[in-house]
């Protein structure tokens, strides 16, 4: 096919809005390499390159020749929103299918069918979908005359962002016409990444490499071990930092608390996660429009967001790997003439980090526990029902389910709505690529730790070198490096900040399925039988006086006058109507005096009676042993009981150290109340979870 280099630049005139714009180095001679048909192509450019404007060029050009539409592998929605919105820049009339937008599945598929499309974008995980492909993807595989395979180094299991359902495209490639057009990119590929993308892609994979050096990016590493340390200095820098830009934390929970923080000192700043849902949009583009000085963000905001005069990228945490930062600081100075890359290490990152490796891979026991389930019903199981048989957390049920059904062959295949065995077994090969990739995520661990403690100005040429790429071009940082003291009152006040969060928490509504048979109970609980919401004081473990609850629980066996004190706080805080006229505890047999002793300093502090009103019946495992809710509930049915002295009347505050399930208050609460109590506030020291 003939290719008008005129044209091309017309487009890219149009997509970027310069008259006077011109193509990078690589970027044209890729373009012309896939109109022109010579084989497929693999792209590694640095963020910002513009690797987006060579497939939606390639695109147009193709559609302007009647060639068919193309399809796009895309890994993250945020990515996808930002692509739409560039190829309608070009003039590209592009659509996507992911579950997110399932009310627009049909028009879409109606577009495609008759022709209105000129590139679809789809997540890896459709490709694992049997309607998607046999009702969508059949009907123009003939007709496809591009395939695009954006984020390529998220085929690679030794990439740093792999994606399990990308290996999908390596049965999905062995089968198209040699002849296809096919483009993959990534600005994160080092040489093993490389080596496993000429595997899957294809042996006759021409490469286009570029320069990775950022010049416009000052990097510098602060070590800063509190939260309170690096709150402070968040508040301190942010009052002098030019522009807008992204600060990232490893978790949730971390983007809300620094997001709520930043706030109290009056920055207009929103937290943009996984649980963000319908404003992610709405926040993507108040950044764009820099209508907040910063989105804190979890790697939710990631690949391919696209804001070229981001001014920073702050991680409140490091990331696990540099290849991963490298990536994430990509997003800032695309074009500016220089931006911030700071990193601040503080001493939580390196067991979330653990927890992120641990959890990548189900472990021996549990790969056991759901093929010995689904062995047990031939007509196979449904997730909430291996919720029933086996102790995992519907998290890891499905981590197992879905690395499992892509191997292949598969050991177990879905039936409608159900999962069962296959007559494959599982290759040894399954565990041995866990315990590699193990080693290898500890290994950038370590890597990540050595760069941090660099000294400024080294930054960049250690990010190259990771990469495979070549360090000789380094430049030194054109920006000075930003403070590394922080203000004492400043850190004081952060810490009064951590020990202010109270934590809601809702009643349950419903037994469990299956229900509680030693009591007798399914279904919807009565409201008149149900707690009140409750209220925690911390997250177990965390900063602020979470560290002080783990230390009272399991160091000094007693929590402190300190503890007391900030809960009579809460409590008086909170207020709940109708008050308390007395105070209860969940009992225990493992620690039998531990929140009995806490409870009656509460009651003496808040001026209330102590009561014991309930009784532990016999030993169970600690409820943190019980992975699932479904478990959790017959842990606890049958082994409360009331005491044998009368309830007082009234309102009850209703006292334990831990919630995790709400399955032990819900029962004392139902307990409680179908005996004549009044109603029933429940009040932890911490909250916890099996995901912290």
């Amino acid at each position: 096919m003939n290719y008008d280099p005129a044209r091309a630049l017309d487009v890219l005139r149009t997509g970027s809005g310069l008259a006077d714009a011109v193509f990078r180095d690589g970027q044209e001679e890729a373009i012309r390499h896939i109109v022109q048909g010579h084989g497929r192509l693999l792209v590694v450019q640095r963020t910002g390159w513009g690797k987006s404007f060579v497939y939606f060029i390639a695109t147009k050009l193709l559609r302007e020749a009647s060639s068919g539409p193309a399809l796009l592998i895309s890994p993250l929605l945020a990515l996808m929103r930002n692509q739409i919105a560039a190829a309608e820049r070009i003039g590209v009339r592009a659509a996507t299918i992911n579950s997110d937008n399932m009310d627009e599945w049909a028009s879409v598929e109606a577009r495609l069918a008759r022709g209105e499309l000129d590139i679809l974008l789809i997540s890896p995980e459709r490709l694992a979908n049997e309607r998607f492909r046999m009702q969508v993807l059949a009907g123009i595989s003939a007709q496809i005359s591009l395939l695009v395979v954006d984020e390529a180094h998220c085929i690679s299991d030794w990439g740093h962002d792999f994606r399990p359902h990308y290996r999908l495209l390596e049965r999905i490639v062995a089968t198209l016409p040699p002849n296809l057009r096919l483009l993959a990119t990534t600005a994160t590929a080092n040489d093993r990444v490389m080596d496993d993308l000429v595997t899957v892609l294809g042996p006759d994979l021409s490469v286009s490499r570029g320069d990775l050096n950022r010049t416009s990016l000052s990097l510098q590493t602060i070590r800063l071990p509190t939260q309170a340390e690096r709150l402070a200095w968040l508040a301190e820098q942010l009052a002098t930092l030019a522009g807008h830009g992204i600060i990232y934390t490893l978790t949730v929970r971390d983007a809300n608390q620094v997001a709520r923080w930043l706030g109290t000192r009056g920055f207009d700043v929103e937290a943009y996660t996984g649980e963000t849902g319908e404003r992610r949009e709405e926040l993507e583009q108040a950044l764009l429009d820099n209508r907040v000085k910063a989105l804190i963000a979890t790697t939710a905001l990631g690949m391919g967001y696209d804001k070229p005069d981001l001014a920073f990228v702050i991680h409140y945490q490091t990331p696990g790997s540099v290849v991963a930062y490298y990536q994430q600081v990509g997003r800032a100075g695309r074009a500016l003439e220089s931006a911030y890359g700071v990193p601040l290490s503080g001493q939580e990152e390196a067991e979330i980090t653990d927890w992120f490796i641990r959890s990548a891979f189900p472990t021996q026991e549990e790969v056991a526990s759901v093929l010995a389930a689904l062995e047990e019903e031939p007509a196979g199981l449904s997730v909430p029902e291996l919720l029933g048989k086996v102790n995992l957390s519907r998290g890891r049920i499905e981590k197992t389910i879905a690395l499992l059904s892509l191997e292949a062959p598969a050991p177990i295949a879905k039936q409608g709505s159900k999962w069962q065995l296959t007559a494959a077994q599982l290759s040894n090969s399954f565990w041995e690529r866990a315990e590699r990739l193990t080693a290898l995520r500890r290994d950038e661990h370590l890597q990540m730790q050595e760069y941090v403690d660099l000294p400024f100005g080294q930054h960049m040429k250690f990010l190259i070198d990771a990469l495979d790429g070549d360090p000789s071009l380094v430049t030194v940082p054109l920006l000075p490096p930003l403070p590394t003291r922080v203000s004492e009152e400043l850190i004081n006040e952060a810490i009064a900040f951590l020990r202010r969060t109270s934590l809601p928490f809702e009643p349950r509504k419903q037994w469990p399925t299956g229900g509680l048979p030693r009591y007798g109970l399914r279904g919807p609980i009565e409201a008149r039988h149900q707690a009140q919401p409750g209220k925690a004081l911390c997250i177990w473990g965390d900063a602020g006086w979470g560290g002080l609850v783990r230390r009272g629980k399991y160091d000094d066996n007693r929590f402190s006058d300190d503890l007391v004190a900030a809960c009579a706080k809460m409590i008086r805080e909170w207020n709940p109507q109708p008050a308390p006229a007395w105070l209860t505890c969940v009992p225990s047999l493992r620690h039998p005096d531990l929140v009995p002793d806490f409870g009656r300093r509460l009651a003496v502090e808040l001026n209330l009676p102590f009561h014991v009103a309930l009784v532990k019946t016999n030993y169970r495992p600690e409820q943190k042993t019980m992975a699932n809710s479904t478990q959790q509930a017959r842990n606890v049915d049958g082994s409360l009981v009331l005491s044998n002295r009368p309830i007082p009347p009234g309102p009850v505050l209703l006292v334990d150290d831990m919630v995790d399930s709400r399955w032990t208050l819900t029962v004392s609460a139902w307990l409680l109340r179908v005996n004549g109590c009044g109603e029933v506030w429940p009040m932890a020291l911490s909250l916890t979870g099996h995901n912290e």
